[in-house]
C-alpha cells in the first residue's frame, strides 16, 4: 500500500505579510517559508497510520508543486519520515485549484496511490478546493476535515468535523483524505540528524509539461488590496441611545 502526501511551501502564517506597492502580489523580501501547517498534520497522520499498521504501508511519498525552493520543505518532510519526494518545478501561483488538481491527478495515476493525504486547506490562499477537485478527477472517495483515521481491510474509518459534533464515515480505498487541526506539539520534529539523512533520500523533479495536462487556468487573479480600516467603536450612555444610533446612524434596525 502506498500513501501520497501533498506538501505546499507557504509563507510563515505567524508573520505579517505586506503587499507590493502596485498591488500585484505579496512582498516576499525577508519572508520566512515553511510547510503548510495542515500538510504537516496530514503527513503526521500518514506516519501514524504506518506505525499502527506494521507491514501494510510500503511507502509514503511527498509531493510539492512549486519552485525549486520547495525542495527544502520536501527534505523536511522526508526528515519527518517520508520515504521519497517529487517536485513539480513551476511557478505554482499562476495555476488555479483546477490546474493543480489535474497535475496531482497525473502523478497519483502514475504512482498507483492507495491513500492521498492532504491538509484541509493551504493557509495562504485558503481555497479549500484542490482535494475535492482531485477526488472528482480520480473517481476516488473522499473524507474531508478528518480528525482520526483507522485503516481497515479495504477502507478507512474516519472521524470528521461536522456542525455541532463529529461525523464517522467509512471510505472505500483508494481515497483522498484531508486532515483538520492537530496540536502542533503532537507533530514530530524533523531533527538535524534526520535532515542530514533526508538528503540521501530520492527526490525526483518533474515539470508540468512532463505530465501532459491542460495548464490553462479558469480563474485569474487581477490584483491584491488590503482590507479597509475599521472605524473606532463608540460608547453610549443608555439602551435608548444605542437604539437611536442603530436606527438613525447605522440604519440596521
Amino acid at each position: 500500500m502506498k500513501i501520497l502526501v501533498t506538501i505546499k511551501r507557504v509563507t510563515d502564517p505567524d508573520v505579517k505579510v505586506r503587499l507590493l506597492p502596485d498591488g500585484s502580489g505579496v512582498d516576499t523580501a525577508n519572508i520566512e517559508y515553511k510547510i503548510n501547517p495542515f500538510d504537516e498534520y496530514a503527513l503526521e497522520e500518514a506516519l501514524r497510520l504506518r506505525e499502527a499498521n506494521p507491514g501494510r504501508i510500503d511507502e509514503i511519498v511527498v509531493v510539492s508543486v512549486g519552485s525549486d525552493a520547495a525542495t527544502k520543505e520536501l527534505r523536511v518532510a522526508m526528515a519527518m519520515g517520508a520515504d521519497r519526494g517529487i517536485l513539480v518545478d513551476c511557478e505554482d501561483s499562476q495555476y488555479d485549484p483546477g490546474v493543480l488538481a489535474a497535475i496531482l491527478a497525473q502523478i497519483i495515476k502514475q504512482e498507483g496511490v492507495d491513500i492521498v493525504m492532504m491538509g484541509k486547506l493551504a493557509v495562504d490562499g485558503e481555497n479549500n478546493q484542490v482535494a475535492q477537485r482531485l477526488a472528482h478527477l480520480l473517481g476516488y472517495g473522499q473524507g474531508t476535515f478528518t480528525l482520526e483515521m483507522k485503516l481497515l481491510a479495504n477502507s478507512v474509518l474516519i472521524s470528521t468535523q461536522a456542525d455541532g459534533g463529529t461525523r464517522h464515515l467509512e471510505v472505500a480505498l483508494p481515497a483522498v483524505i484531508t486532515r483538520a487541526d492537530m496540536k502542533d506539539e503532537d507533530v514530530r520534529y524533523a531533527s538535524l540528524p534526520n535532515i542530514m539523512k533526508a538528503k540521501r533520500k530520492p527526490l525526483a523533479t518533474l515539470t508540468p509539461a512532463d505530465l501532459k495536462v491542460d495548464l490553462s487556468p479558469k480563474v485569474r487573479t487581477l490584483g491584491y488590496e488590503v482590507p479597509a480600516g475599521r472605524a473606532a467603536g463608540q460608547r453610549v450612555e443608555s439602551v435608548d441611545a444605542l437604539v437611536d444610533k442603530l436606527v438613525n446612524e447605522a440604519k440596521v434596525l
